[in-house]
């Protein structure tokens, strides 16, 4: 079955119908905002059901896909998937060749999606990593559904937080630079003053896009960030599930989404103490 046969078959059928009953109820509680996903466990996968990893990776996507359709029926607006870090090139070039052949050919498939959803789809990471022609797909794509405004979907890639924050600072180094200021400067009581705030540098995170998660999810039974989302993370609800991710499904949505209700109580609190 194609890709685009499988999205038509998700949003149909008795299933469809079962799932928004399902997050009707759920809505009843507080619903996140933004959820984030370490997509851990594809190899794990592979290695489990006796095929290539590339084959684990595939099924990978199609969880990814099945992610995002349901975030959409049950009032989610955003969907951040951390889908190749920095740290991934020092892989083998092989490996790294076919999850690159993946992107692509995701990138495709997420273009067709967008029209048919009006999905916004944002590449967050040093895209200067990536190869001419995915580039220039995905630069075309993020034009492309910049007006959307429905449902925002960030796809980091060639991402770290560290080189996040790293380019935000440069930014905003060069930002200030540029308008003649400087990086520090006199108050009027002829103290340094602080010309680069907090507010200067998350302006120039390449996740300036979306709100900070609510939820971050890892699969694979790991409770490590990997240098992800780390910035903005500090106050989100962590869920680290023993599944691998291609088997993640709409079940585990759930039970995340309950125990982010359960606790909603305290992390808004904290978050109010920002």
């Amino acid at each position: 079955m194609l890709r685009e046969d499988i999205i038509i078959d998700i949003f149909s059928g008795w299933r469809s119908f079962l799932r928004k009953c399902l997050f009707r109820v759920l809505r009843v509680g507080p619903i996140p905002s933004h959820i984030a996903v370490i997509m851990d466990g594809n190899r794990r996968y592979a290695k489990k059901k006796k095929i290539d990893d590339m084959t684990g990776y595939d099924a990978g996507a199609l969880a990814l896909l099945h992610l995002i359709i349901y975030c959409m029926e049950l009032g989610v607006k955003y969907v951040t998937a951390y889908a190749f870090s920095i740290d991934n090139f020092r892989r083998h070039p092989e490996e790294v060749q076919k999850i690159m052949d993946l992107t692509m050919e995701s990138v495709m498939l997420l273009t067709w999606m967008s029209k048919l959803r009006l999905v916004r789809v944002h590449f967050a990471g040093n895209l200067q990593l990536l190869s001419a022609d995915i580039q220039d797909a995905a630069k075309r794509l993020m034009e492309s559904t910049a007006g959307y405004k429905n449902f925002v979907l960030t796809i980091c890639i060639c991402y770290t937080c560290s080189d996040e924050i790293l380019h935000a600072v440069e930014e905003s180094c060069k930002e200030k630079w540029d308008d003649g200021i400087g990086i520090m400067g006199y108050d009027e009581a002829n103290d340094y003053e602080r010309l680069i705030k907090v507010v200067d540098i998350e302006k120039h995170m390449y996740m300036a896009i979306a709100p900070d998660p609510d939820i971050l999810i890892r699969t694979g039974g790991e409770y490590r960030l990997s240098n992800f989302l780390v910035w903005q993370s500090s106050c989100c609800h962590l869920s680290s599930l023993g599944t691998v991710w291609p088997e993640f499904g709409v079940f585990h949505l759930v039970w995340v989404v309950l125990d982010f209700q359960q606790n909603y109580r305290y992390v808004a609190k904290k978050k109010l103490q920002l």
